[in-house]
């Protein structure tokens, strides 16, 4: 599949559609990422830094800041509540769980929308649960993009596939950016699988070329 085809697919996918961004952390970010971008309605993924007060955070200098995931994402096919349950139910929430700040579960909110569904959702969440919700909540100041040997990282893990992907998508922000990779991240980590990738491609609002093109160039995949 050429390269053109590929971005044209992903630009072609997002058009006339109004995403939400969700930012999150829920312990180390790259099992996250990989779980969130295993979904239908998730475009984007990232991992970053947030929730702290120093300037320009990295891995190894990230001080009062948490590892935090980044998704846009469709609220026409999952609402920002179905997000927060998924968020909720996929982790445990409590502080005694992490050691440090780095892992804390964390919520970022964008709006005040967001804010008033978080603590709706949170309220039923601790029915489930029969416990209280730790979660740090907290009003998005600033989201600092981790290092890029942190972005997809459990496709990194397979060079094959990486140097693939490579000659599809010719800078790091564009495979960062792309659905496709961030649906293959999760496949590898075992959050979706071959068939329902295949299954979620074929109803893609893009161009039918496209779509087969790009399932066949999943398929063809060399690990």
């Amino acid at each position: 599949m050429s390269l053109f085809t590929v971005i044209e697919a992903e630009k072609e996918l997002i058009s006339n559609r109004q995403l939400e961004t969700a930012t999150f952390g829920m312990g180390c970010f790259w099992g996250p990422e990989a779980r969130f971008g295993s979904l239908p309605a998730v475009i984007r993924t990232r991992t970053g830094y947030a929730g702290g007060t120093t300037e320009n955070p990295t891995y190894r200098t990230m001080a009062d800041h948490t590892e935090t995931v980044e998704i846009d994402f469709d609220p026409a096919i999952s609402s920002f509540q179905e997000i927060l349950l998924h968020f909720w139910r996929n982790h445990y929430p409590n502080r005694d769980q992490y050691k440090g700040q780095q892992y804390v579960s964390s919520l970022r909110y964008h709006n005040e929308q967001q804010k008033r569904t978080i603590e709706l959702v949170k309220a039923e969440m601790e029915k489930e649960l029969g416990e209280i919700i730790e979660t740090e909540i907290t009003p998005l100041a600033h989201f600092t993009l981790a290092e890029e040997r942190h972005q997809k990282y459990y496709i990194k893990r397979y060079p094959k596939i990486l140097e693939q992907l490579q000659s599809l998508y010719p800078t790091e922000q564009s495979m960062r950016n792309s659905t496709f990779a961030a649906r293959l991240n999760g496949f590898v980590k075992g959050f979706v699988t071959r068939d329902q990738i295949v299954t979620e491609i074929q109803c893609w609002p893009v161009a039918e070329i496209a779509r087969r093109q790009l399932i066949e160039h999943f398929l063809n995949l060399k690990w």
